[in-house]
């Protein structure tokens, strides 16, 4: 690559303090953290046409072309890769090149090489890699295209990248990663957005209101320290969400009371942070802990493991609040405790080590994917 132009993004991956499941669908409130885990994209000239991608999570390159406007493997190898270990990377840059030919531009030949430290030798931490990825990706390509794009317009373009794949990913981890820092965001209508970049192009879509669409930057709590422990186990949000999907409480009245609680604790929560009140955001989060429980133990998903479940039992006995970080059933959990409590701390990471938690060393990333 020595002498080409090259261009490097980097997003934060993200975690969850408040509102998961209920945030899938638009317009109900989350709060998130992005963390100092990053994706890092770097696109180049390739010297030749088309498309090459790469990635330190798999040993192989897939060589690409662009055909009416998408991604096609030069051959049946590099194809298989696209698709089993590229498809986020390439949905973000099809989206992109869509705007392209949208503004008359060609489709570029692009080397994009991905570098992920939300992973633990391949295994995922939980920290919203397919989401940042995208981000990443869609920063870096748009930068090394010229596009001049506000955070606004990019996280649009991650979150129709992404709904075309996953309709009922929420996209907190594309706000947590285009913001950083904490935010309450509220997810937008996928469909409704997939539906208007299709009728009216995706100009358009970065143009209007998306309704029910929000992200808003939050202060730090006062006090606390943020706390990250890793089952060692990744789970799938997708499956674990679609899961309730399969069963009849989707639409049922504890389906209701589930999101009403949810939505409650959760602008509580934003009301106690915007308010400096530290023992108030505990009692929220303790409040969804036992929300996300009722839901586990009514639906049967297995948000809660046993590790999950000591990681939250240790943080509580020292007066902390703790809870699964996303969609349960593996990956983190987070835990808020005094931040003043060091031996209250180093008490809380001694007993998730005894059970097979491990603490990690991660702390919130102020700033986002920036331009």
């Amino acid at each position: 690559m020595t002498g080409r132009p090259t261009t490097v993004r980097r997003a934060p991956g993200k975690l969850f303090v408040a509102g998961e499941y209920a945030v899938v669908e638009p317009g109900n409130p989350a709060i998130l953290i992005a963390v100092d885990r990053y994706v890092t994209v770097t696109v180049s000239d390739p010297g030749d046409p088309g498309v090459v991608l790469s990635s330190d999570l798999t040993p192989h390159t897939a060589h690409c072309r662009w055909r009416d406007g998408r991604l096609d493997g030069t051959d049946p190898r590099d194809e298989q890769l696209l698709h089993e270990s590229f498809t986020h990377v390439a949905a973000a840059i099809e989206t992109v090149g869509r705007l392209l030919a949208e503004r008359g531009l060609p489709a570029p030949a692009l080397d994009v090489s991905v570098s992920s430290e939300l992973h633990d030798n391949g295994t995922k931490f939980g920290f919203g890699s397919s989401g940042t990825v995208v981000v990443a990706t869609v920063a870096a390509m748009a930068a090394h295209c010229g596009l001049r794009l506000t955070r606004d317009a990019r996280y649009r373009l991650a979150m129709l990248a992404t709904a075309g794949l996953e309709p009922k990913a929420s996209g907190g981890d594309l706000a947590a990663g285009t913001w950083g820092g904490w935010i309450t965001y509220r997810a937008p209508d996928r469909a409704a957005v997939l539906d208007l970049a299709g009728r009216a192009g995706i100009e358009e879509a970065l143009r209007v209101p998306w309704p029910g669409h929000e992200v808003r930057a939050l202060p730090q709590p006062a006090g606390l320290a943020l706390e990250v422990g890793w089952t060692g186990t990744p789970a799938s949000t997708s499956s674990l969400v679609s899961g309730l999907d399969r069963r009849t409480w989707r639409g049922s009245a504890s389906h209701q009371k589930f999101v009403e609680t949810s939505n409650d604790f959760v602008r509580a929560a934003v009301d106690a942070l915007e308010g400096g009140d530290g023992e108030g955001l505990l009692r929220q989060i303790r409040r969804a802990r036992h929300e996300l429980a009722r839901l586990d133990d009514e639906v049967g998903l297995g948000i809660f493991t046993p590790r999950l479940t000591a990681l939250c039992e240790a943080a509580e006995a020292v007066g902390g609040a703790a809870k699964p970080s996303g969609a349960g059933g593996g990956d983190c959990g987070i835990a808020l405790l005094d931040a003043e409590a060091a031996q209250d701390i180093a008490h809380v990471r001694k007993r998730w080590t005894t059970a097979g938690v491990r603490p990690l060393p991660i702390r919130p990333a102020m700033e986002g994917n920036a331009e």
